[in-house]
């Protein structure tokens, strides 16, 4: 039987978490004094109010959390932060939609970074930096922060811990999941503060600086500015944002390994290899097509094409150029990219490394296993035999990535966008990506989107985000049945 009232009691405290967030909006509020703060007061009392109502109401409670009630309480917790974080843009009337409100928010906490904004510049900082910060919490995950620094969640934290981090298998840096969270927080934190330091020593607004740190870190995306990266023109910032970028869509372990000295734990792991690789290739090839068949200068193409491969395969999104305007070959490629991503243990979205590295090793062991039926083959990662159970799940993970994209994609079609839209706006929100190609590429956004769509399209988000599965087996019957 579900055990209702512990997942009530945790919701109501996390609530009062993003109260409590929500109250470093205020010394924003105050300082650029633009007629956030009542709005931002009432959001944040509203918050703080249903989260300490709940966690009070379900406060006799049986403390064993078990999956059933892990997946619900990560599902639950990234819905209720997107209903209450929506709350200031509304309030305040900077987005007077609720629908469009919701959208932008989830999009945040998903870092995702589709946007209904048109002109962002026009809200205030205040709440300016409200969307930044969540995808900032969004990156290393809600319930990731949770642990950290809840001592409630310390009873059926592996099951929370394992529904939300990225990747087939979580990787624990410490016994204790509590340990785990707070060391990855800590990197969080530091690289964070690492990149707008420097950013700032570039020339960003100590403002822009900070809020562009937690969408980099988050590989998120959302800028403070309309055209985004492109309108900070100075490749130093450029290059600062794509290294961190790369740092945001590695294993955050493997920084930790870094961190300490052990650099063999970073090159010998095979999907970094892979990751880096990757990304190299593609950097070279876009370089090659921009300055040789196009004309861009050669430090111009090498910058542009190593921040855009780079944005589309740690899912950040944000953009320094308008890549739709490279031509057929080069949107293609961008395309594909979008179904790459970032590493297992990363804050990058799609459908990540280590799966594509395992689908490769498993598919050229099929090809051994019809020329040597008899012999045992297994498939190996970093040295070490992968269980069947792991392969099953990468398998099925993205073949229901795949399926999920092509139906979502009819479905946006048939409200009345052509082929290339449908398919990148699906990609690019199941995918955390935020802009795609045609109708939603970096110099457009979601605005055009129906009610319906846009709602349909944060499910996409909020699917991708918790990769598939945490949601999906929320939807199936026997999930209840006891």
């Amino acid at each position: 039987m579900l055990n209702g009232k512990i997942i009530g009691r945790v919701l109501g405290i996390l609530l009062i978490l993003e109260g409590i967030c929500m109250l470093t909006i205020i010394p924003v509020s105050l300082y650029y004094a633009e007629g956030d703060f009542l709005p931002v007061v009432i959001s944040t009392f509203i918050t703080l109010a249903v989260g300490v109502l709940m966690s009070q109401l379900f406060r006799d409670h049986n403390s064993t959390i078990g999956k059933r009630e892990g997946y619900l309480i990560v599902t639950g917790s990234w819905l209720i932060f997107s209903l209450f974080g929506s709350l200031p843009f509304t309030i305040g009337n900077a987005i007077p939609s609720y629908t469009d409100a919701f959208f932008e928010t989830i999009s945040g906490f998903t870092t995702t970074g589709a946007s209904i904004l048109t002109d962002p510049e026009s809200m205030s900082h205040g709440l300016l930096y409200w969307r930044s910060m969540t995808q900032w919490l969004g990156g290393m995950g809600i319930i990731v922060l949770s642990l950290a620094i809840l001592p409630i969640l310390k009873i059926g934290s592996m099951q929370l811990f394992s529904a939300e981090v990225p990747g087939p298998t979580p990787d624990k840096l410490h016994p204790k999941i509590r340990e785990t969270a707070k060391r990855l927080w800590l990197i969080y934190l530091g690289f964070t503060l690492t990149e707008a330091l420097l950013l700032k020593l570039g020339g960003m607004s100590f403002f822009d600086a900070i809020c562009h740190s937690f969408t980099t870190m988050a590989t998120g995306g959302y800028s403070t500015k309309t055209a985004s990266i492109a309108a900070f023109n100075t490749p130093y910032i450029h290059y600062v944002i794509t290294v961190f970028m790369v740092i945001a869509g590695t294993n955050f372990s493997l920084a930790y390994f870094g961190l300490h000295g052990r650099f063999r734990k970073i090159f010998t792991n095979e999907e970094f290899l892979f990751y880096i690789s990757l990304l190299l290739a593609f950097i070279i090839g876009v370089t090659a097509v921009l300055y040789f068949s196009q004309g861009h200068p050669l430090e111009e193409s090498f910058r542009n094409a190593a921040f855009q491969v780079v944005s589309i395969v740690t899912t950040t999104g944000y953009a320094t150029s308008d890549y739709c305007s490279w031509g057929p070959f080069l949107i293609l490629v961008i395309f594909i990219l979008m179904f790459t991503g970032g590493s297992a243990g990363s804050t990058g979205g799609g459908i990540k490394m280590v799966r594509l590295l395992l689908l490769a090793k498993n598919s050229r062991q099929e090809l051994s296993r019809l020329i040597h039926p008899n012999a045992v083959i297994p498939v190996r990662l970093n040295h070490k035999v992968v269980p069947q159970n792991m392969l099953y799940n990468v398998l099925a993970f993205i073949v229901f990535y795949f399926l999920i994209t092509g139906i979502s994609a009819m479905i946006i079609s048939a409200m009345g966008y052509d082929l290339a839209s449908s398919f990148s706006s699906v990609a690019a929100t199941l995918g955390n990506i935020g802009p795609g190609l045609g109708e939603v590429g970096p110099t457009m956004n979601y605005a055009h989107f129906p009610d319906f769509g846009k709602w349909f399209l944060s499910f996409l988000m909020l699917l991708g985000r918790l990769e598939l599965f945490t949601v999906l087996v929320l939807l199936t019957r026997w999930f209840y049945k006891n």
